[in-house]
């Protein structure tokens, strides 16, 4: 068979012999798949390529019947150990030679999962918008009664004390409700180095948390981004607070906490596609997010902690939507990571 236009597909297209050794690759399977078409020449397959499907045996399955299978979704593992979700094809051409055909899924799910995520803490905003405005107005009257009040009350001092208590209570809930809502908008657009944001955000929590190791994983290379340097220092600190606080309170042995930055090009966020994509996580060797929390984890007053208000990574959520990115979360015992994707070129309004 003779490839011809096949070169120039952007679908991952490949040759297999009778012993699923590649014969030939285009240019679109060896970018997907991570290698060059000379270094597995003659190497099956199944030597590089693996993961939770067999296709290893959906391949044999396919020479032996000469009946061509589709799979979907189904999770690879490459030579260098990255994961990789794809569709693909294979077709006998005879017995002794097959095509394979793959699509990636990695993009489709995260835009997918991206959206599903958006859409939630969307639907939450404007719920909270909601709340906020019916809260706030009897707070205000509530308020400017018991100044009323405190004003008649001036040659009652024990009286004026319970009014005290009450303008100070309700601007307590005012400011509960301001910290729930989160920041509107990006207060400013200016270059900042994430280095920077994070030390800061380091030498905090050293303080607060002196038995807490905190250790650095920073990509030099890393160019400044556009934003606002007190909110993204906000966002880091909430995410990274949590972190080291799940720490303690589980006491962890030897409890570690990774600041890790990196840079993701040609990276999708939600539909859209980023030239290049700044990669903060906050890694930490504690218990693990609970499952039950998972899928509300970034909602208000939602905690796993007794002690706390939930509002930390709800607002540390907004920031990072003000900045066209947005807060992911992966978790297991032993090891929880939230990474915070910024694009490192910001759209304007």
């Amino acid at each position: 068979m003779t490839p011809g236009i096949i070169e120039h597909l952007t679908t991952a297209v490949m040759l297999l012999d009778g012993e699923l050794r590649p014969t030939w690759m285009n240019p679109a399977a060896e970018t997907l798949l991570a290698v060059s078409a000379s270094r597995v020449a003659g190497v099956a397959l199944t030597d590089w390529l693996s993961g939770e499907d067999d296709i290893a045996e959906v391949l044999i399955r396919a020479r032996d019947g000469q009946h061509p299978y589709t799979q979907r979704e189904a999770r690879l593992v490459l030579a260098g150990g990255d994961p990789l979700t794809v569709d693909y094809t294979v077709t006998p051409l005879s017995p002794d030679e097959l095509l394979l055909e793959m699509e990636p899924r990695d993009r489709l799910l995260r835009i997918s999962r991206e959206e599903a995520l958006q859409s939630r803490q969307e639907t939450m905003k404007v719920l909270a918008r909601g709340l906020a405005h019916e809260v706030k107005n009897p707070l205000g009257g509530i308020r400017g009664a018991a100044q009323l009040l405190e004003r008649d009350l001036e040659q009652t001092p024990a009286l004026k004390e319970y009014t005290r208590i009450i303008i100070e209570e309700v601007d307590r809930l005012r400011d509960l409700v301001d910290s729930m809502l989160g920041p509107n908008r990006v207060s400013r657009r200016e270059p900042l180095n994430i280095h920077r944001v994070l030390e800061r955000v380091r030498a905090l929590l050293l303080v607060e948390q002196p038995r807490v190791s905190i250790e650095r994983d920073y990509d030099p290379s890393l160019p400044e981004l556009t934003g606002d340097e007190a909110q993204l220092i906000q966002a880091v600190l909430n995410v990274a607070r949590n972190a080291v606080q799940a720490l303690v309170e589980s006491e962890t042995p030897n409890p570690v906490m990774t600041l890790r930055t990196r840079a993701r090009r040609q990276f999708t966020l939600g539909a859209q596609r980023h030239r290049l994509v700044c990669d903060v996580s906050v890694i930490d060797n504690g218990p693990g997010v609970p499952e039950t929390l998972r899928e509300t984890l970034f909602y208000p007053m939602v905690s796993g902690r007794a002690e706390g208000s939930g509002l930390g990574l709800s607002i540390a959520q907004s920031v990072l939507h003000q900045h066209e990115g947005l807060i992911e979360c992966e978790s297991e015992p032993g090891r929880t990571e939230f990474r915070l994707l910024i694009p490192l070129e910001m759209s304007h309004d």
